[in-house]
Parts: C-alpha cells; sequence; structure tokens
C-alpha cells in the first residue's frame, strides 16, 4: 500500500549471464518488465559495440517489413488486429525468417515491377490508340472543308477531291511536309502553343482537341483528361524542333501514319495488343493480392519479434564482457520486492537455452541517486501521466496523483454544479423586471437558497 502514496524501494543490482544464455535471460527480463538496465560502455561509440552485426540484421529486416507493410497498405487489404503478443525468437531461428522475408521482398518486388511496365504499356497503348482516332477526326474536318472551299487549281486539278493533308498528296506536290502527333497535358497547352510560334515562325499548323475520356497518368496515378495534337510542318529542320519543343514540354509522342490503310491497320492491332495487356494485367494483379494477403496474416507477428530482437540486443550492448569473454555483466535498477521475480526469469532464460552455468543478480550497494517507480494502472495512469507533466517527483517523495485521482471526479461534479447555478441565476434575473437594487437582493437570496440546498444535498 506503500507505493501508492510513495514510490517503490529500489536498489542497484548486478547481472551475471553467461554468454549462451543471455539473450534468453534478457528476453525473459524484457517480458515481464522488472528492470531498468545501465549502459557500462558509456566511451564505446555505436558502430564498436559487441552486437552491431545483429543490430544491423535486425535494421535491415524492419526495412523489408516497412516496404512489406507500404505495399500492403497501398493494396487497401485490411491488416489483422492480433491480441497475441509473440515472444522473441530464438537466435537459432533469426535466419529462417531473415531468409522468408527476402524471399518475399524479392518476389513481391518483382512482381510489382512487372505489373508497373504492363500498366505503363496498358496506358501508353490507349493514349495511341485514342490519339489515332481524335487526330482521324482532324483529316476529315480538313477534308470537309477543302470540299466545300471549291478550291480548284489548274496546275494540280486531281487533288481537289483528296484530302489537304494527306501525306501522299504532298509528296506529289513535292513538298517536305511532316507531322508530329501525340499527348500533353492540358496546364502545357498553351505555352506549347505559344513556343511553337514563336520558335518556328508560322511554318507549323497546330490542331489539338482535349480527349472526353480522363486517363491515367503514368508518372503521378492521377486521372487526367489528356489533350491530342497533331503539329503539321514544312521541312526537316522545323521537324527537329519540334520534336526538341515536345521533349521540352514531355509530351507523349507516338508515331504518325501516312495513309488511312497504315492507320487501320494500326488500329487494329493496337485493339489487339491492349486486350491481351488486360488480361495479363488482370492475372498479375490478382497473383499480387494473393502474395500480399499471405504475407497480411504474418506480418504482425513479424514486426513484433524484430523490433523484440532488436531490442535485446540493444541491451546486450550496454552489458560489458568479463576477461574469459563468457559471461556478460549488467548492472540494473530493481524494485526490491521484485528481486525473487527477476531470479526466476534468470532460471527461466538459462533453462530455455541448456546452459549448463546458470545465470544469477546480486544486489550491490550505491550512492547514486536512486530512480523514481511509481506502479499504475488502466485507471490511475492517465492521473499519473498528468502530474509527471508538471514535474516527476524525486526518490521517496509523496506521490500527488493518488490524490488527483481521487478528488478529480468530485472536482468535475463541482465545476458543473457552479456552472449549473450560474445559469439558473443568470435566467431568473432576465425573467424578472425589477430595479436595480431590487434585482441584486433577488439574487443574493437565490445565491443563498441554492448554497444551503447544496449543502445539505452533501451532507
Amino acid at each position: 500500500m506503500e507505493s501508492v502514496f510513495r514510490s517503490e524501494e529500489m536498489c542497484l543490482a548486478q547481472l551475471f549471464l553467461q554468454a549462451a544464455s543471455a539473450y534468453d535471460c534478457v528476453s525473459e527480463l524484457g517480458e515481464a518488465g522488472l528492470v531498468e538496465f545501465r549502459d557500462l560502455n558509456p566511451n564505446v561509440t555505436t558502430f564498436q559495440r559487441k552486437f552491431v552485426t545483429e543490430m544491423r540484421r535486425c535494421e535491415e529486416m524492419e526495412k523489408t517489413l516497412g516496404y512489406l507493410l507500404q505495399e500492403i497498405k497501398r493494396a487497401d487489404i485490411s491488416l489483422l488486429d492480433s491480441e497475441v503478443n509473440p515472444v522473441a525468437p530464438l537466435p537459432k531461428h533469426v535466419l529462417k525468417i531473415q531468409e522468408q522475408l527476402q524471399q518475399l521482398e524479392a518476389e513481391l518486388r518483382e512482381v510489382t515491377k512487372n505489373k508497373e511496365t504492363l500498366k505503363r504499356n496498358f496506358l501508353e497503348l490507349n493514349e495511341y490508340n485514342h490519339m489515332l482516332r481524335v487526330t482521324q477526326d482532324f483529316v476529315r474536318r480538313t477534308s470537309e472543308l477543302d470540299l466545300l472551299s471549291q478550291a480548284q487549281y489548274e496546275e494540280f486539278p486531281s487533288l481537289d477531291k483528296e484530302p489537304l493533308m494527306d501525306y501522299t498528296n504532298m509528296q506529289r506536290l513535292g513538298a517536305k511536309l511532316g507531322f508530329i502527333a501525340g499527348v500533353i497535358h492540358p496546364w502545357k497547352v498553351g505555352p506549347f502553343e505559344r513556343m511553337l510560334w514563336r520558335v518556328c515562325k508560322g511554318y507549323t499548323i497546330l490542331t489539338y482537341e482535349e480527349l472526353e475520356i480522363p486517363l491515367e497518368d503514368p508518372d503521378s496515378g492521377e486521372n487526367v483528361k489528356w489533350v491530342v495534337f497533331l503539329v503539321s510542318y514544312w521541312g526537316e529542320q522545323i521537324g527537329h524542333k519540334v520534336k526538341k519543343i515536345c521533349d521540352c514540354y514531355h509530351c507523349h509522342v507516338y508515331p504518325y501514319p501516312n495513309t488511312n490503310q497504315e492507320r487501320m491497320d494500326i488500329v487494329a492491332g493496337l485493339n489487339t495488343r491492349i486486350q491481351d495487356l488486360h488480361t495479363v494485367l488482370y492475372r498479375t494483379e490478382e497473383y499480387l493480392q494473393q502474395v500480399l494477403l499471405k504475407a497480411s496474416e504474418s506480418i504482425h507477428t513479424w514486426l513484433v519479434q524484430v523490433k523484440k530482437m532488436k531490442a535485446i540486443y540493444h541491451i546486450l550492448n550496454l552489458c560489458s564482457f568479463d576477461v574469459t569473454n563468457k559471461c556478460l555483466i549488467a548492472e540494473v535498477w530493481c524494485p526490491v520486492a521484485d528481486l525473487s521475480k527477476v531470479r526466476r526469469a534468470l532460471e527461466e532464460g538459462s533453462r530455455k537455452s541448456s546452459a549448463t552455468v546458470p545465470s544469477f543478480v546480486n544486489r550491490i550497494p550505491t550512492a547514486d541517486t536512486l530512480p523514481t517507480l511509481i506502479r499504475t494502472n488502466k485507471f490511475t495512469s492517465g492521473f499519473q501521466n498528468i502530474v509527471d507533466a508538471y514535474g516527476v517527483g524525486n526518490y521517496q517523495e509523496i506521490n500527488p496523483g493518488t490524490c488527483c485521482s481521487l478528488h478529480s471526479p468530485y472536482l468535475s461534479s463541482q465545476s458543473v454544479t457552479r456552472m449549473m447555478q450560474d445559469e439558473d441565476v443568470k435566467a431568473i434575473g432576465e425573467h424578472l423586471s425589477l430595479s436595480g437594487r431590487a434585482r441584486e437582493l433577488m439574487m443574493s437570496r437565490v445565491y443563498r437558497s441554492l448554497s444551503v440546498f447544496h449543502l445539505q444535498r452533501h451532507e
């Protein structure tokens, strides 16, 4: 009962852990939560400690688990809230867990990479298909305008029934007319058009139209209503400039067919490839979902085990070896009442590791200031945290957290009652049409009557 009002009686103890059973002994002490270890190697850097290799191995497994957890959340797979608290794995089982994680990570990275490649190809083929459809409308509208204008030239009388933008006709004219088609982000259309006009000096014709259906951006993953453009340029030098401008604005440029028959062949091939890619992509996503579901079943256990294993090796780095390098020596702060539990934990750790020499604990005197330990439960922990926020008391000092947990409900009820009284008095004052002096007398009587009623109710 004394620990409720004052901190626990503490002592400094020395642990002698055999090298073969040190891991299991520290694991048992950690599961019980009985001691606080002191650093016996304050002048040794982190990279010069004994178990730095094991710490790096744990950090690599943490990175692998972080990647798996990220992919599971990206796939919208709910993690199972398991109440099971697994113990730290044995050292002989660590390599098996690491091998499983590395194999799962390699498989997941390969499947994810293949999926991203297939998805990018699928999106590019869709863009190419939409680009051919829209540019065909460009050519059709140009042909209709050409027929409506009824422009006839005596030098070439056979061109009045064919499209103006047809590449074969321009070859008959001896002109080096070229086309560059693709898609561009809608925010870049205005600067792209101005850049073409200023650099090419009017030797280009830009036609563009926004797609009705939004397509996914392969780089950002957002749905964007891309703008299909068709640039008609005159001369090879102008064509090189147009290509550089398209690269500067990150346009998705695709080959433009020269004839209608070539266009039809390309569209037919694109439809077949899109259908095949859709099937393969669906199978890949299904397999990826199965791999992530399998990983989500064990990832909680792996996370807890790796964190506990890393904590154990961190504690072992705080210990010092004896001259024979067969025994680890550790110093811990421990409650006097829990010394027997510490001994049982060391015995259990020695039994699990099948050590021939048992580990033991020895209490040693100290002149250092002892730490403050106040035991709490689910109810008192919240009030104790409020008190500790203002400062932790000294060793064996009276703990105000107990009074806080006892009187806080009473003080809360008092404040609520006071607020209710103030609201009642204000309501009475608003409804009474009295003079100033009469109102003060009435409010004082109401306050007096409410106070007497409150005292009688508590008595």
